[in-house]
């Protein structure tokens, strides 16, 4: 079994063999990139296995499937029983759970949006996403291509095709040394990472970009926002410029599956004296205290999941 390979994935209220797991070459989804996904992160923590806010994730899915005109035959509750029965049936820690809404059908044509909408949940190991020593800092690049504004292509759904830009910015960083990328909105503000949100302190206040830089709204980052307030220390939503990001005193990227990962360099420039900088580390100590469930405060972030490895998910019933 390759190590990025889980052993069941749900399909449509089934489990099958991770390798069965298969739609058809014509689907829409496949050929037009109109299909909407979550990435959401299992731990092990104290109390047992756990998925990091997982009703975050589902509303969030829900919400990107109605943009696309994409009806989930399921409720949110079913939908969040399929992730916690999937994560059991895998038995994988820790993990990255992949829920997605496609149409897998043939249906050749860009307006197709009658066909069958599926909903398919994988599980598989996780990595660092931005490599090993992440945790201690990454170097990036501003990227040749800008983020795509809303009125174009919705920011606030985390769909397929949107990480087409994403493709184009990452590789161009990776050819060129860099572990990840950092888009520019429209405007030539500092947007959001391939995959991440992104964070800069000065002068002890945590800045991020807002909704107008076309980001999309990430768990992580709302997750970052509250710890931040809770440290006590000033978190702002603004515009920031490129002058801004270069000059900072500390940055970092945010997202489920980079988790937080401190930025070293941006281009020829070094961020700050330290990487990770003393704000930055307190965010990602208690952000590893609440992964473990060693914080009362947040408990609500982990949902448990019981061990159930050895049985099947049972059949959802559909809307």
């Amino acid at each position: 079994m390759l190590s990025s390979e889980g052993k069941k994935v749900w399909m449509d209220g089934r489990m099958v063999d991770f390798a069965d797991a298969r739609v058809h070459v014509l689907g829409h989804t496949l050929h037009y990139g109109v299909g909407v996904f979550e990435g959401i992160r299992g731990y092990s923590t104290s109390h047992g296995p756990a998925i990091f806010r997982l009703k975050e994730h589902v509303d969030r899915l829900v919400a990107s499937a109605r943009i696309y005109h994409m009806p989930i035959p399921y409720s949110p509750a079913e939908i969040a029983r399929a992730i916690i029965e999937t994560q059991a049936a895998n038995d994988i820690l820790p993990s990255y759970i992949r829920p997605l809404v496609y149409r897998g059908e043939p249906g050749l044509g860009v307006k197709n949006s009658t066909g069958k909408v599926s909903l398919a949940v994988a599980v598989i190991p996780a990595k660092k996403y931005l490599g090993e020593g992440s945790e201690e800092g990454v170097k990036a690049k501003i990227s040749p291509f800008r983020k795509p504004h809303s009125d174009a292509i919705p920011s606030f759904a985390k769909a397929a095709g949107n990480y087409i830009n994403s493709y184009l910015a990452g590789v161009d960083a990776q050819k060129d040394g860099y572990e990840e990328a950092i888009l520019l909105d429209q405007g030539g503000f500092v947007a959001e990472g391939t995959g991440e949100n992104i964070f800069l302190v000065r002068n002890g206040t945590v800045y991020t970009p807002g909704l107008e830089s076309d980001i999309l709204l990430g768990i992580t980052r709302d997750s970052v926002l509250q710890m931040g307030r809770d440290l006590g220390y000033p978190v702002v939503e603004k515009r920031l410029s490129v002058n801004e990001l270069l000059t900072a005193d500390e940055a970092f990227f945010s997202g489920t599956y980079a988790e937080l990962a401190p930025i070293q360099e941006v281009g020829h420039y070094r961020i700050g004296h330290q990487v990770p900088g003393p704000i930055t580390r307190d965010i990602m100590a208690l952000f590893r205290r609440i992964l473990t469930g060693s914080e009362p405060k947040y408990s609500d972030w982990l949902t448990p999941v019981p061990s159930i490895s050895a049985r099947t998910a049972p059949r959802a019933s559909r809307r």
